[in-house]
């Protein structure tokens, strides 16, 4: 079983208007929501994927309702920790002549909440794959996903980490199967400017002396790099097609990413099929699709 791991879910509430008028009534020309969250969008596109997944992480009030009902099928299997006090956040999204985003915080988790999602843990198996994604709310310690990997040590679980900064670096020693940095957090995790495919090819190896087992780094439209614990080298390019929306399509080439090395225990194939995940996400107002992925793992 895949269980991925989201500690702040949301309501992504995406409004459009012609243009933004500041101090004034403005009214919109369109609206939509998503269901989100880095971990909920990898079990999402998973489901896409014909691959089962358990979500796990706090939802609250009846937003975290809301996110529950929503994502919930017959390939995902909700086992969020319901919090008594607050509710999930919702982030605005706001695309007008450019886009502003106003990001909720979420509700506040205690103690005694985080023990019962490290209890859930204790029921992963060898074989199990753990995804944790995404940033940490302020009331959760920073050592959070570093407990998270203990509680399952000695078991043949895949390690997935999707995270930022100090979170990703902390996670290297448990030894991750693998870790999905962007050239830009490459830059800033190693304090230079990563310009080129060497420059790439060399911060991602630095990684994984420092324990990862497989690096993958987005390069935004320029495609993505996968160092594989072996030591080769793959590259995997984009489609030119227009860009709708950007907001999951990293977890979405994490999804495809896991889902074609369960598939296959292909390296190759995996980074193709995580590419084509996250290029037909950004080609969709939402997450990749099947139909869209298929499409786009043909043109690859």
């Amino acid at each position: 079983m895949i269980y991925t791991v989201t500690l702040n879910p949301t309501i992504d509430y995406i409004v459009r208007m012609s243009n933004l008028c500041p101090g004034i009534t403005n009214r919109s020309d369109s609206e939509e929501f998503y269901f989100g969250g880095k971990g909920i969008n990898v079990s999402q596109v998973l489901s896409e994927l014909d691959l089962p997944s358990t979500a796990l992480g706090f939802i609250a009030g009846f937003t975290g309702d809301a996110i529950a009902s929503g994502i919930g099928n017959d390939k995902i299997h909700t086992e969020f920790i319901r919090l008594e006090k607050g509710f999930s956040r919702i982030n605005i999204k706001l695309k007008a002549d450019g886009e502003t985003e106003i990001n909720g915080q979420g509700p506040d988790i205690p103690a005694e909440a985080l023990e019962q999602l490290m209890q859930k843990l204790d029921e992963l198996r060898d074989g199990d794959v753990l995804v944790l994604a995404g940033s940490i709310p302020k009331t959760l310690p920073d050592d959070v996903y570093e407990r998270m990997i203990d509680r399952v040590a000695g078991k043949d679980v895949m390690i997935v980490v999707d995270a930022t900064k100090q979170l990703l670096i902390n996670s290297l020693k448990n030894h991750p199967f693998v870790i999905k940095p962007n050239r830009q957090e490459l830059s800033e995790i190693f304090h230079t400017e990563v310009k080129d495919a060497a420059d790439v090819e060399k911060y991602a190896r630095k990684l994984q002396e420092m324990g990862a087992r497989n690096v993958i780094v987005s390069l935004g439209g320029e495609g993505a790099m996968l160092v594989d614990e072996t030591g080769a080298v793959h590259q995997q390019g984009t489609l030119k097609q227009p860009v709708i929306n950007t907001v999951g399509a990293g977890d979405s080439m994490v999804a495809g990413f896991v889902a074609g090395y369960i598939k296959t225990k292909d390296y190759g194939y995996a980074l193709k099929l995580g590419s084509a995940c996250g290029n037909a996400t950004s080609f969709l107002p939402g997450l990749a699709t099947r139909a869209k992925i298929d499409e786009v793992l043909e043109q690859l």
